[in-house]
């Protein structure tokens, strides 16, 4: 409903711009929320500024990733210190655990090796790994847990 109203709101105010979509979907969803205020579903409301502050995050991380990739590719020395991780999942669904592998190999640096038969491990190839402790626990309290967030 929110895209509808967002799509709507650039039909007549005749602006193709990705900037009126953006603020016709904020207005969209400030009209929804004032319509369903009263409502006991109130999911949407919550879910959609996770989505929004997950982009973001995911944006930064994978910047600074490129960054020291980029950086260890035109310097002369090499930085890498490859290693492989085994990380414990908290994602359960065979949907979770899909895209939190993916989001993981999207990362530069970072490569999903194998996930366990139990489905409760996968292992990881990192590029820049100095702990293997941080990394797990980084990923799990910045990645992991905000996409559960969103998809549960």
């Amino acid at each position: 409903m929110n895209l509808l109203l967002s799509g709507i709101w650039v039909a007549l105010t005749g602006s193709m711009y990705y900037t009126n979509f953006v603020f016709g979907f904020m207005l969209g969803f400030f009209v929804l929320w004032i319509m369903n205020r009263n409502e006991t579903d109130q999911r949407y409301f919550y879910r959609v500024p996770k989505v929004i502050s997950f982009i973001f995050y995911f944006l930064y991380q994978m910047i600074k990733s490129n960054i020291q990739v980029a950086f260890d590719v035109v310097t002369p020395r090499y930085f890498f210190k490859p290693g492989i991780v085994r990380y414990p999942m908290n994602a359960k669904t065979d949907f979770e655990i899909n895209l939190l592998t993916t989001m993981i190999s999207l990362t530069p640096g970072t490569l999903i090796l194998d996930i366990s038969e139990d489905k409760k491990t996968i292992y990881i190839h990192v590029m820049y790994l100095t702990d293997p402790e941080t990394f797990v626990r980084e990923t799990k309290l910045g990645l992991e847990r905000r996409l559960l967030e969103i998809l549960r």
